[in-house]
């Protein structure tokens, strides 16, 4: 007995779905793989509760400790910036969640499967960019302005606070949120470009938390002209948390340089993950 093989109809071909790689379906894919690993939610709540407790904290010693302040220390008071001091230590779950996104891929070998899979490989980088910027963004900015109003609160029990119409006070808010999301970004990119876990977060906290203060060992006539353009600072001018800086960049270009470094890393990233195999 034998049997026949056939091939399927024309119009039954012609009716099967094209499966196409195209970048929505990487963004989707890397949506998914974003919102289902548990590190990622724990991550973002530890940057939530920084962001909001500290800059609560902030604020409440703040207010009861003002009239200890000098005068000095007064005249550059900032209702503002003290109600978004916690973003200072957010940067870190952000940054520490961006170097995770990819290289824990590297780390379990699974990045096999995504590079398998879209064989271009910059849009798998695109899509976890774009997905991390969106929703880091998004998260920072209810946080942004939760801290905003309860700092306000707080520094208002001594007549301290100030209204979101104040001058800088909205652009500060917003500036916030753009801050850690650009700075976390950076953090995908130096994922991508070490491929390993422990030397993306030693690379990113030293760009952002340990060569800052080292600049304050160099010479005045140095440091004062330095310190400026570091990323941090730089992305800090933003929203005012770049206090006690000589010659502060103003805040939108403090953020174009902080934009700057993020374009150059990425870039360096994106041409090693084209060239480099996994």
């Amino acid at each position: 007995m034998s049997a026949v093989l056939t091939s399927p109809p024309v119009s039954a071909r012609s009716a099967a779905p094209a499966l196409k790689v195209t970048q929505a379906r990487v963004l989707a894919s890397e949506f998914t793989k974003f919102r289902t690993l548990r590190s990622t939610l724990w991550t973002l709540l530890v940057a939530v509760v920084l962001e909001i407790g500290i800059s609560a904290l902030f604020s409440a010693v703040t207010a009861s400790q003002f009239h200890t302040l000098s005068p000095a220390d007064r005249a550059t008071f900032n209702p503002v910036s003290i109600s978004l001091g916690g973003m200072m230590f957010a940067v870190v779950a952000f940054g520490v969640l961006g170097v995770l996104m990819i290289s824990g891929e590297y780390s379990t070998g699974m990045i096999r499967s995504s590079l398998t899979a879209v064989p271009r490989r910059l849009p798998v980088l695109w899509g976890k960019l774009a997905v991390f910027a969106g929703v880091i963004f998004s998260v920072s900015l209810v946080a942004s302005f939760i801290s905003f109003f309860l700092g306000q609160a707080l520094l208002d029990s001594h007549q301290l606070g100030v209204s979101i119409g104040a001058p800088g006070a909205l652009r500060s808010v917003i500036g916030a949120a753009l801050y850690v999301s650009v700075a976390g970004m950076i953090g995908v990119a130096l994922g991508a470009l070490f491929r390993n876990t422990a030397a993306g977060i030693a690379t990113f906290a030293g760009i952002f938390f340990v060569i800052p203060p080292l600049t304050g060992l160099l010479p005045a006539s140095i440091s004062d002209h330095l310190t400026q353009y570091l990323p941090s600072y730089a992305g800090e001018a933003v929203w005012g948390g770049a206090r006690g800086i000589t010659d502060a960049l103003s805040p939108w270009t403090g953020f174009a340089l902080l934009c700057g470094y993020a374009v150059v890393l990425i870039a360096a990233a994106a041409l090693r993950l084209r060239r480099v195999d996994a």
